[in-house]
Order: C-alpha cells, then structure tokens, then sequence
C-alpha cells in the first residue's frame, strides 16, 4: 500500500510541474539547453518543504538525461547540464551545484556539495588573454552507488561505487570502490571492507 501511495504521489507531482516541463521543451529549441536548464533549476530550487523536493524530480524525469521519480532533490539545490543521471534512491542535500554528472542508486549528497562537469572547465593557460575567455571542456563525473559524499564537497572526478567522502573534501583524482578519503586534496585514508 505505501508503494502505491508513493508511486500516486510521484505520478501527481510530474502532473502538477507538466505545465512548467512543456514550457521548457517549447523554449528549448530556441536557446542552449544547459542555459534554460539553470534558469529553470533556479526558479523550482526554491520549492520549501518534502512536495517541493518531489516536484523538482517531476520535473527533472524529463528535463535531465534520467532522474527516478523517487530522487529527494533539496531546496536550492541547482544543475547546469542535462547531460545529468540521477538514479533510484539518491537524495542530494539543500544548496547543492550539480553539474554534468552520473549519481549511482542509493547515494547521498550532503548540503552544499558542489559537483563539477571535471576538472578542465577553465583554461587559463595562456597569459594575454583574460581567462574567462579560454574556454575548457566539460566531463561527465560518475559517483557510484552506496556512496556518502559529507556536506561542501568538491566533486571533479569520479567516485567509486560504496565510498565515503569527507565534509569539505576535494576530488580532483578518481577514487576507488569502497574507499574513505578526506582533504584537499582528497586523499583515500582507508577502505570500508
């Protein structure tokens, strides 16, 4: 019976975002996708409360590449690419930045995590030219399932399946399955198994 009530609800918070979602797909074709994305992420980030976390993941099913009905997105939380995978069971804390990325089943997201499309989105190698307009190329982050990424991290690469992540880490290197890493640079310090 509880499977039943969760599946209405989600199937009524999709209905209720629909007019936001076709408004979306009618815009989409005239401007960058990524660009009316953000602007769409900012308005409904600020949805209060648990209906307000399933309504963005009405609307998420169809704005990103794929995100489970069941996906608890937090209040001002944003994503910049919908290029972007949230799966069954993921809950992504309040404030987060969510970029262009792979969330595997059951992972967690503390407040404020910030996760970035890799890391090579600025190049600021070349001294006469104001780094802003360098440009850099976007990377899609994969974070396994199972995983616990602790409140203000700093995601730029990707995550093994079953790890853990320290409040105020650093990802700038992969880490593997099962680690525990901490710092900043984040560095693995042991292994859950």
């Amino acid at each position: 019976m509880k499977t039943l009530l969760k599946t209405f609800l989600f199937l009524l918070c999709m209905l209720v975002m629909l007019p936001v979602t076709v408004l979306f797909f009618i815009l989409k074709p005239l401007s960058n996708e990524d660009e009316l994305l953000s602007a769409f992420s900012q308005g409904i980030s600020l949805l209060p409360g648990k209906i307000g976390s399933y309504l963005r993941a009405g609307f998420y099913r169809f704005a990103l590449t794929h995100c489970a009905p069941d996906a608890l997105i937090g209040f001002g939380t944003l994503f910049s690419h919908c290029d972007t995978d949230i799966h069954r069971g993921v809950y992504i804390g309040p404030q987060s930045n969510i970029g262009k990325c792979a969330i595997g089943e059951n992972t967690l997201l503390g407040s404020g995590v910030h996760v970035m499309s890799g890391k090579g989105q600025h190049n600021f190698d070349d001294d006469t030219m104001p780094i802003k307009d360098q440009g850099g190329t976007f990377a899609k982050v994969t974070i396994g399932a199972n995983c616990w990424v602790g409140n203000a991290a700093l995601i730029m690469a990707n995550v093994g399946a079953g790890s853990v992540i320290a409040a105020g880490a650093v990802v700038v290197d992969d880490i593997p399955e099962n680690a525990i890493a901490v710092g900043n640079p984040a560095k693995v310090v042991k292994y859950r198994r």
